[in-house]
């Protein structure tokens, strides 16, 4: 079935999701303020330099599906669906500059002022959760004298285009987001989607904004790591492209899911070790390699982030379940959870440490020689009764997932608080009266 739309802003993304929304057989009026754009667009040009980009406006425009326009309210009340798809720019001291969202905010909401039929608002630019909330909706609301919700429908659509292969990443997606405060509203956007490739998530709209942003720091992440690295095996006189490859290979570790769900730091006796080894061989080498040098300190600060979740509920008897630093082993070298008790200990708390697998009598070379040296009267501390170390805590830290979760629910108590650091699963987390908080979700 096809749609009326207008899409507010001819750059990249303005001027593929035009074309595309047309070639699907939708009638499509592109606005913006700079004319040749305008002009160009309507002459069945191409505004823009891309793969596809030229056949695709001329064969809609010969169609009379793709047209052009430089007014807002007409194109707004000629549309059932209105796309923000302009730019938004960086001030100099990094600040997005929304003054082009604000501006078209108040076109479309001047124009639904004169409208009288439901209109859908979707925002495709790229800003950080909350803004389409709380800049955008207020924005049309007060310019439109009209209510979000009933008498129009906001929500966010991110895309996810690459210069240069922007028409195929939009027609091939490899998923669909759709933010919205209601599902209903998003019944225009199921049917203008309903046959594009990948999965459709329907969420919120704080969410939708924010997976925009996670995928494109990781895309900078993984582009400054892969250089980074490089650089350090041509140093090095290692073949980087033979390491690339064989890396490349293993795809359920490095090129997987797997460590990309947040969860506590990480320890133990290799990523710590191996990273100071990196990066102490790169300043040998006079090289500076921020991302990696950055790791270790950035998992130092998760570690303070726990302790302060902790510091925060004002209470001082503190059950620690969890202490060698993965399930299902007894190794407490490097473990973040060793280093949280420690410092909790510092603060004055009373600690009780449950671990099923950890036993000091058990414990032999560097793993019994580093407990003694970071935390010598642990054994103190130390039970493998859950019953006995939350018999007196007023909070209760999850450390690890080797937890039977009915028999955690079972012994709490109202009142007690639960700091999750491992991201137990929602159907394993604690369902009684004791409250709930994770460190970073």
């Amino acid at each position: 079935m096809s749609q009326s739309i207008s899409i507010f802003g001819l750059g990249y993304v303005g001027s593929v999701s035009a074309a595309c929304f047309a070639s699907m057989g939708n009638r499509v009026i592109g606005v913006d303020v700079n004319p040749g754009k305008v002009e160009m667009l309507q002459s069945g040009s191409s505004p823009i330099v891309e793969a596809r980009m030229n056949e695709l406006v001329s064969e809609a425009s010969r169609s009379c599906r793709l047209h052009a326009t430089s007014d807002a309210t007409a194109a707004v009340l000629q549309s059932d669906i209105s796309f923000i798809c302009v730019g938004t720019p960086s001030l100099r001291n990094g600040k997005l500059d929304l003054t082009h969202v604000e501006k078209v905010g108040r076109e479309i909401g001047a124009a639904l002022k004169k409208k009288n039929t439901h209109h859908l608002v979707v925002l495709r630019s790229t800003v950080l959760p909350g803004t389409t909330e709380s800049l955008l909706l207020p924005v049309l609301e007060a310019e439109s004298g009209k209510r979000a919700g009933t008498d129009f429908s906001l929500c966010f659509n991110p895309e996810f285009m690459r210069e240069g292969s922007a028409v195929a990443d939009f027609l091939e997606p490899p998923y669909t987001i759709l933010g919205s405060r209601d599902p209903k509203q998003l019944k225009p956007l199921r049917e203008l989607y309903g046959k594009t490739s990948g999965r459709v998530f329907e969420t919120t709209i704080s969410v939708a904004e924010m997976v925009k942003y996670l995928s494109n720091a990781f895309h900078a992440v993984k582009v400054a790591f892969a250089n980074e690295v490089g650089t350090l095996a041509k140093h090095l006189g290692v073949d980087t492209e033979a390491v690339t490859e064989i890396f490349l290979s293993d795809t359920r570790l490095n090129i997987s899911p797997a460590y990309l769900s947040p969860g506590f730091a990480f320890g133990g006796s290799c990523l710590p070790k191996d990273l100071r080894a990196v990066t102490y061989r790169a300043k040998e080498l006079d090289l500076r390699l921020p991302l990696l040098e950055s790791l270790l300190p950035s998992n130092r600060e998760h570690v303070d982030r726990a302790l302060e979740a902790v510091l925060r509920t004002g209470k001082r008897k503190i059950a620690q379940l969890g202490l060698s630093f993965k399930a299902g082993t007894d190794d407490l070298r490097e473990s973040p959870q060793v280093e949280l008790v420690k410092r909790l200990l510092g603060e004055g708390c009373e600690v009780r440490v449950w671990d099923e697998d950890v036993r000091l009598g058990r414990l032999a070379g560097s793993n019994r020689q580093y407990i003694e040296e970071v935390i010598p009267h642990i054994g103190a501390l130390l039970t493998t009764d859950l019953k006995e170390a939350l018999a007196n805590a007023e909070v209760v830290i999850v450390g690890t997932r080797a937890l039977d979760s009915r028999e955690l629910a079972e012994q709490l108590r109202p009142g007690q608080m639960v700091i999750d650091l491992v991201n137990l699963a929602r159907s394993r987390r604690p369902t009684t009266e004791a409250s709930y908080e994770g460190v970073c979700w």
